[in-house]
């Protein structure tokens, strides 16, 4: 059976494009995102799918017992129906014919509970068809109290829980397994010596299988056949069988391109831009197909930018400076500085509502003292505003949509005014690159839409160029604007609004790639190479919020799911 679910899972996923991750789930030790798509939650049944539609008679005849942990999903099993099945860790559901109770221990937290009394409130609903009454016994209340007398008496009287005994697991020091990587040939694994794991190791026309002890990949070649996809699911089964972990962590299976992070990471190297090409890959082939058909197809369009926040509020933008902030005024409030620390502002009013947005803007050369500043002031400010306010520190490289849309227009020098910054300059033997009004620099213009432009100082040189976008290059009094040979007409009217932005007085000359005069490779400190491949914009990834607990001196991290 479970042979026939891998093979079908490799038709499905190969049906669909291969670029799903499978993962291999195992009843009692389900991963947080698996048990994420079932409200309230897997409720297990006793038996097989065929035995439990031949059963004759009413569901709630019987009594049944369930347990039920966990903090951000509901894990669920049933348990005999015994007192010596209750614990002071978890929360447990007795359902009767007549009354379902809820018995919470001392020990179990809110988040537990509250999740127990919605599968209380999903049986009521399904099992007894909403007429069945529901009680809640609190750990340590004894049998006065109605619904816990009515509680133990179905266990023969009340009796203590004896004590929780501490995990083993928890109690020692974590170990790590080390790493095997193994070649499938034809079902046989084939051991790869290595001390350290590197990208070029994967070939596109075979299979590998990592083991890093709690969890276990496959990987597949992105050239290899559907037969061969299912003859490598099929060694990974019997791998995973004949050493005894069917029920122990996790397994995962994923094609080329389409590795998760958790795969990358036991590599000492994996390059960065595999999915990008493999998109663009994509984006050329529906380009084909619309051609095909008859249509002119020039560029495909990127999506319109959604509407994350309302265009009509007030901005404020403080720097932080010797830990005192000095508000800029509109003019300088557009112009930040990579050496210093900004604090920002963003008031609006939705649905008779006050909203506040502050962001810690930090810049890529700006100092730690700055930066511990900037946040101490920024929560003090946003704690005495009214309203609702949202917090959010942003690395200068790192900036979100949000940020730039606060914005409307936005020029980042490289430089800085505070005082930390200047000092530490000061003390540097080699002098990082300043901005000044008669000087040379270079701009690379980008923006979200005509009306939200940026322009951020780059690296005075030929190699900070890229064909897919459009630069300002300021020398002295002169201006050239830089058209890139892959950048479209939408980026042209981008650039044309930021030179009135950056310099509106000035006449700026127009220079398309390829045919620079002498100047300009002057100015830029001579000719070098520069990337002169399309720059594809990602898939945005989706926000993670992960809880971080101190357990027995060990730090965790858990992401909660969505």
């Amino acid at each position: 059976d479970c042979l026939m679910a891998s093979d079908k899972a490799i038709e499905l996923d190969a049906a669909l494009g291969s670029h799903a991750i499978q993962c291999r789930e195992t009843q009692g030790e389900e991963s947080d995102k698996f048990l994420s798509y079932f409200k309230p939650c897997i409720i297990p049944v006793q038996g097989s799918f065929s035995s439990h539609w031949r059963r004759s008679g009413d569901e709630c005849d019987g009594t049944t017992m369930f347990r039920c942990e966990g903090e951000h999903v509901a894990r669920l099993r049933e348990v005999p129906f015994s007192r010596s099945s209750l614990d002071h860790k978890a929360a447990f559901i007795v359902d009767t014919p007549s009354k379902i109770f809820l018995f919470s221990g001392c020990n179990s937290c809110i988040q537990t509970r509250a999740m127990a009394l919605d599968v209380i409130k999903h049986l009521r609903e399904n099992r007894h068809c909403g007429r069945c009454e529901i009680g809640i016994i609190e750990d340590g209340k004894l049998a006065s109290d109605s619904d816990a007398g009515e509680f133990w008496n179905l266990f023969g009287g009340y009796a203590p829980i004896p004590r929780d005994v501490p995990d083993a697991a928890n109690g020692g020091p974590m170990t790590t397994s080390p790493k095997k990587l193994f070649w499938i040939n034809k079902r046989i694994l084939v051991p790869m010596e290595t001390h350290v794991l590197e990208r070029e190791m994967l070939k596109s026309d075979r299979s590998y299988i990592l083991d890093c002890g709690t969890e276990i990949f496959l990987w597949i070649g992105m050239t290899t056949l559907v037969s061969e996809k299912k003859t490598s699911a099929t060694a990974l089964e019997e791998y995973v069988h004949l050493q005894g972990r069917s029920s122990i962590g996790r397994t995962v299976i994923m094609t080329e391109g389409h590795e998760i992070v958790d795969f990358k990471l036991h590599f000492q190297h994996w390059p960065k831009n595999v999915v990008q090409k493999l998109y663009e890959a994509g984006r050329q082939k529906v380009a084909a197909i619309f051609k095909h058909q008859g249509y002119d197809v020039a560029e495909i369009p990127d999506d319109k930018p959604r509407q994350l926040i309302s265009s009509n509020g007030c901005l404020k933008v403080w720097l932080v400076d010797r830990g005192c902030v000095t508000l800029l005024c509109t003019e300088e409030q557009e112009q930040l500085y990579n050496g210093d620390c900004y604090i920002i502002q963003y008031s609006y009013a939705e649905d008779g509502k006050d909203y506040h947005l502050f962001l810690a803007w930090f810049g890529q050369d700006s100092v730690q003292e700055d930066r511990v500043a900037t946040v101490s002031l920024m929560s003090s400010m946003a704690d005495s505003v009214k309203g609702r306010a949202v917090v959010g520190q942003v690395l200068e490289g790192r900036e979100p949509e949000l940020f730039f849309l606060v914005f409307k227009s936005l020029i980042i020098f490289k430089g800085g005014r505070s005082t930390a910054y200047k000092n530490s300059i000061l003390q540097k033997s080699n002098r990082t690159e300043q901005y000044q009004k008669d000087g040379a620099a270079l701009f690379r213009v980008q923006g979200l839409r005509p009306d939200c432009i940026q322009a951020i100082q780059v690296h005075l040189a030929a190699s900070s160029l890229n064909s897919s976008h459009c630069y300002i290059l300021q020398d002295g009094a002169s201006f050239f604007t830089w058209l890139g040979s892959l950048s479209s007409p939408s980026d042209h009217v981008l650039l044309d609004r930021m030179m009135d932005k950056l310099c509106p007085l000035k006449q700026s000359l127009l220079v398309r790639e390829g045919s620079e005069p002498d100047r300009f490779w002057t100015t830029l400190g001579g000719r070098s190479e520069y990337s002169k491949e399309k720059c594809v914009k990602g898939w945005p990834t989706d926000p993670h919020l992960y809880t971080c607990t101190f357990q027995q001196c060990l730090f965790k991290v858990s992401a909660i799911l969505q």
